[in-house]
């Protein structure tokens, strides 16, 4: 049997060469770490999460929760290994990242029909099929051969899509600070509205506070990117300072809301609270929730540790801005993940226009599935849009090319009911189970 190449060991590349292994076929997975680093990558360990160790929410009834459910309804080796890692936070899923990335390379090591080579790609190979799953940070190389590969097709397609240049948006990661660091006294544990113990450190902030905290956020320096280029947000994970310059109450309403939180001091809710989540099982680090930022890092120091509880913070990591690279995937996707002007090419992960590593995963596990499919010359399979994952990418397939952003999984993306359901919570749960009933069998 002929092997499937997969370029890109994050979680998409991972999960897409776990799934076809599974089924049966061989694969051969190039990673480029260590050879070369990305400027967001630490190590060289598979599906390292760079940013939030947080996989959002666990609960069965909200988006992510039920996304879960459907990757581990079809054995996703991303879901077993964070399950096996898991740290408190609340009702979300969140993880120690080591231990994490550290189980996925170790599975697909030991994988009799998985071969890992380290090296990087710097054409698209001429195996067919093959997996691009290089993710965001897409070398310039690569990145520019399929450039040229997208433009030749555009052209012969007679599209009004211009895909000279590969999109791309800044996105920003969160600081992360020693436990020891932060003063216990002002910083108290809690989850908002007692949901999965308390799980969080919270710095409350009165109203003097968090005024004097805004005007320093919006005054403060900020690192620079390149100058031929315009600082372009993905909406879902914008910077600290875009929030503050969006007005006095947008932070407060944002990351650093107070609701359903109680300070034990006083007996009311805080004006504002700046929340701190576990970043590994040991309880040694914490990450700053929503603080991501491109703040220069002097600057971090100084208005961060202005929190309540952070005078004395110690920064383990700054946070940091760096470029992502996604494709215009309405004009270049198929719902089977396949390029449309080279079948034998498959796309998966955030490269292919999906944001949120678990969102990665579910294009790279169905990316896996539909390369077997194409080896045994079988039709390829398209998820039905009454399944999270199928809406997602029925949605980065079908929406408008022009103003096309990366997209997370959310109820808003799924079909309505055949008989409208009001309230909120019945009606979401009626979602998950219609989608979760409308899987379908991906053998």
């Amino acid at each position: 049997m002929t092997e499937i190449v997969v370029v890109g060991g994050g979680l998409a590349g991972s999960e897409a060469a776990w799934q076809a292994a599974e089924r049966g076929a061989r694969v051969r997975l190039y990673e480029m770490r260590p050879v070369n680093f990305t400027p967001a990558h630490k190590t060289d360990r598979l599906a390292e999460l760079v940013c939030s160790n947080s996989l959002k929410s666990d609960s069965p009834d909200d988006c992510h929760g039920l996304l879960k459910r459907e990757l581990t309804a079809y054995g996703s080796v991303i879901m077993a290994a964070a399950r096996a890692h898991t740290v408190p936070a609340g009702s979300a899923l969140a993880v120690d990242r080591e231990a994490f990335a550290t189980e996925v390379t170790a599975r697909l090591a030991r994988h009799p029909r998985i071969t890992i080579v380290r090296d990087e790609i710097k054409a698209i190979p001429e195996e067919r099929p093959v997996i691009i799953a290089t993710g965001p940070l897409t070398s310039d190389r690569l990145a520019g051969a399929l450039r040229d590969r997208f433009v030749h097709y555009l052209a012969s397609a007679d599209s009004s899509v211009d895909a000279r240049d590969l999109l791309y948006f800044y996105d920003a990661i969160s600081p992360i600070i020693a436990a020891e660091s932060i003063d216990r006294t002002v910083a108290f544990a809690a989850s908002r509205y007692d949901k999965g113990g308390d799980d969080y450190l919270n710095c409350p902030f009165t109203r003097q506070e968090y005024q004097h905290f805004w005007e320093a956020i919006r005054s403060a320096e900020l690192a620079p990117v390149r100058p031929f280029e315009e600082a372009r947000y993905f909406e879902g994970c914008l910077p600290i300072e875009v929030l503050a310059a969006r007005g006095e109450d947008v932070l407060r309403f944002g990351p650093m809301k107070p609701v359903g939180l109680i300070e034990p001091k006083t007996g009311h809710r805080p004006y504002a609270v700046m929340q701190l989540r576990l970043e590994n099982r040991e309880g040694t680090m914490y990450n700053m929730v929503g603080f991501q930022t491109r703040l220069k890092w002097g600057e971090q120091r100084r208005i961060f540790r202005a929190i309540p509880g952070l005078s004395g913070a110690e920064f383990l990591r700054y946070g940091s801005i760096h470029r992502n690279t996604f494709i215009a995937a309405p004009a270049l996707l198929q719902e089977t993940m396949q390029f449309k002007g080279d079948p034998g090419i498959l796309l998966a992960g955030q490269l292919a226009g999906v944001e949120g590593y678990l969102e990665s995963a579910g294009t790279g596990l169905l990316a896996g599935v539909n390369a077997v499919k194409l080896l045994h010359g079988e039709d390829p399979i398209v998820l039905p849009p009454t399944t999270v994952l199928g809406s997602l990418i029925r949605h980065i397939c079908h929406t408008d090319a022009r103003d096309f952003q990366p997209m997370n999984v959310n109820f808003g993306l799924l079909p309505p009911l055949d008989e409208p359901i009001r309230a909120k919570r019945e009606r979401r749960q009626t979602l998950a189970a219609r989608a979760l009933s409308d899987l379908p069998d991906l053998r």
